[in-house]
């Protein structure tokens, strides 16, 4: 098989070890991440944000291909049984590809906004490992264990431990794609890096763990990690972003109330149905779920019972976003944003507006070195191995530190008197 891809050029699946991979793609929990947003309502902000989950599933395959590569030119440095097998191959290269197989519709947003439901990460388990599925099935007509094995290693589990981080560590092959891809589609600078040096740049180092030449890759991870830095600061946190997803989750979360009070809502899907009594939603039901299914249901949505519903659906739908106010100093601290928050509510409910639907504290971040997770490793051809963090200037300063967003979200009409007050 053959592909053009946007991001990585002609990408091939042509060998015997990548066999498992057309196969998998025809699959009908493969084929359905066509209709999931790799960034879900971010086109709100970036027009050209539409790409999905299906397309990063093949980059993330593809990424592990150049890996593997990597992988057997410097294997002589492991014993043989640390080495990579065509099996341990077979089964990263599927791992890779499937990783994301349980997003729900708009990616993580949906599933914040169910409380109790599972994690995508525990759907895609059971995507592997129901036998009734199209892509166990296709993994199990290779090797009868190879779902359990494949199931592992997207948890991040696997005898080969840099293979188990390969799939899920702090440098994998889903964020090498995620970052290059989110960054092509949104039309920004900010995510590119050198993926081709960085994988040249790959050493072993110590108990068989994966590390980064001295002499040669410190600025290729450096632009990698920075990457994911200025994706979050300037696409992922984006404030028009933010507030689409703040009221897309207000309104999955009002309708969730509605059902579980029995109200009746128009094309509401029998997963959410379920998820609003707590009870336990099948596989089937939840893979009939994905962004067309969640936006039909809200254009119901629009003309059914509820007044604040109906207006926080036709809203989204129409891009009229709630609007922001971002907090710094000590209005951003724990104590300060609960006390922004408050004088925002009052002004609300003063107004005639229902606080609960009409104004959001939200608070998100992320850090982007997160040493006390995983540490990465530098090798010198003389001298001792080395933390990525002692090593680099630019790193050693970000480890450990949070990028943190905190806003004030709203309705319009209550904008200016909110920024009058908090001023």
């Amino acid at each position: 098989m053959i592909l053009r891809d946007p991001v990585h050029g002609l990408v091939s699946f042509e060998s015997e070890e990548e066999a498992v991979l057309p196969r998998l793609m025809d699959t009908a929990e493969v084929q359905r991440l066509r209709r999931v947003k790799q960034l879900g309502v971010a086109c709100s902000a970036f027009p050209g944000g539409e790409h999905t989950r299906f397309s990063h599933a093949i980059g993330a395959a593809y990424v592990m291909k150049k890996l593997l590569v990597r992988l057997r030119a410097i294997h002589e440095q492991l014993p043989f049984w640390q080495r990579v097998t065509s099996q341990s191959a077979r089964d990263a290269l599927a791992a890779a590809f499937l990783h994301d197989v349980g997003h729900g519709p708009y990616s993580h947003l949906f599933e914040d906004s169910l409380p109790g439901a599972p994690h995508h990460e525990v759907w895609t388990e059971r995507v592997l490992l129901d036998p009734s599925t199209e892509v166990h099935q296709a993994l199990a007509s290779h090797d009868p264990k190879m779902p359990m094995r494949v199931a592992a290693l997207v948890r991040g589990e696997h005898e080969l431990p840099y293979l188990a981080k390969a799939v899920s560590g702090m440098f994998d092959v889903d964020r090498c794609d995620y970052l290059l891809r989110d960054a092509h589609f949104t039309g920004v600078g900010y995510g590119k890096f050198d993926l081709d040096w960085l994988l040249r740049s790959l050493r072993f180092g110590p108990a068989e763990s994966l590390a980064i030449d001295g002499a040669k890759g410190l600025p290729a991870i450096e632009a990698f990690l920075l990457a994911r830095l200025f994706m979050f600061q300037q696409v992922y946190l984006h404030k028009a972003t933010r507030a689409a997803e703040w009221m897309v989750k207000l309104a999955l979360r009002r309708a969730n109330n509605l059902l579980a009070d029995g109200t009746r809502l128009p094309q509401t899907p029998r997963a959410m149905q379920l998820a609003a009594f707590g009870a336990e939603i099948p596989l089937a039901d939840y893979l009939v779920l994905d962004d067309a299914t969640l936006e039909v249901a809200m254009r119901a949505w629009e003309e059914g019972p509820d007044p604040i519903l109906a207006e926080l659906c036709k809203r989204a739908r129409v891009r009229s976003l709630y609007k922001t106010l971002e907090l710094f100093g000590e209005q951003a601290t724990p104590d300060g944003r609960e006390r922004a928050f408050e004088i925002a509510r009052e002004i609300a409910a003063a107004r005639g507006f229902d606080p609960a639907w009409s104004v959001g504290l939200d608070v998100a971040g992320d850090t982007p070195v997160n040493t006390k997770k995983e540490e990465l490793l530098v090798v010198f051809q003389k001298g001792p191995v080395r933390p990525l963090a002692d090593v680099s200037f630019l790193l050693g300063r970000l480890a450990n530190e949070r990028l943190e967003r905190v806003r004030i979200l709203m309705r319009p009409e209550l904008r200016d008197e909110v920024i009058q007050a908090l001023a």
